[in-house]
């Protein structure tokens, strides 16, 4: 067993049992109806506003995230940030809906995934859960390691984001990345995730994330943060 795999063990286990205990107590599994997957076309739209920071110091972005071509090879979807301090454009490749070849977990990184990320298994069932380890190349970094990818789905809720309202199932994920050194743990991400098969996809995100420092007590030590942002779904096109 790998180190992180064993560091994700004990932070999984002292950590965010309480964290998945809760989420379990929100829906029985397997309860609702399923999410199926999505025919996606090209020229399907999604335009979305985020922020992420704290207290005042904030930073805004629209995203726009664009079916570019369907075909043999699966999805790709073109990605583009635009803000005051941002301007990023990116691209992912879905061998299938829900699957990752490449593409992002985190922040606007680009990752190569040896085997694709199941970053949705449809159909997508309140109840259903994966824990998934899987070797990746950050392009950006030029490094390579493991990430541990969970998710457990929940039951459906009624969202309401500047797009309209939508019914949507609520994904807790979970991610471990491979950022790990010598002096701190690997980021740990704790993600919501609201996904309407409406306009077949995601209407609204909170992500948070952070990392602890090594050399101190595990259960005491502070974490510190990294990530805190809200993305929702501004308009929805579909394609032709």
């Amino acid at each position: 067993m790998s180190h992180l795999r064993r560091f994700v063990v004990l932070v999984c286990c002292a950590a965010d049992l309480a964290t998945l205990a809760g989420c379990a107590a929100m829906d029985s599994p397997g309860s609702g109806r399923a999410a199926e997957p999505p025919a996606y076309r090209v020229g399907d739209r999604w335009v979305y506003r985020a922020q992420d920071g704290w207290f005042r110091l904030f930073t805004n972005w629209d995203e726009t995230h664009t079916i570019s071509a369907v075909n043999a090879d699966g999805v790709t979807e073109r990605v583009t940030l635009k803000g005051p301090t941002l301007d990023v454009t990116r691209s992912e490749l879905w061998p299938a809906p829900g699957k990752v070849k490449v593409g992002a977990v985190y922040e606007h990184e680009t990752r190569r995934f040896a085997t694709p990320l199941d970053r949705f298994r449809f159909p997508l069932a309140p109840g259903a859960t994966w824990s998934q380890f899987v070797d990746n190349v950050d392009e950006a970094n030029r490094t390579s390691g493991q990430i541990n990818y969970y998710l457990r789905a929940q039951g459906w809720e009624t969202v309401s984001t500047p797009a309209g309202t939508f019914d949507a199932i609520v994904l807790h994920v979970l991610i471990w990345l491979d950022d790990e050194t010598f002096w701190r743990y690997p980021t740990q991400c704790n993600y919501t995730i609201w996904y309407a098969p409406a306009v077949r996809g995601v209407v609204r995100e909170e992500k948070r994330a952070s990392y602890q420092e090594k050399g101190g007590d595990m259960d005491n030590s502070a974490r510190i943060p990294t990530q805190n942002t809200v993305l929702e779904l501004v308009s929805f096109t579909p394609g032709a």
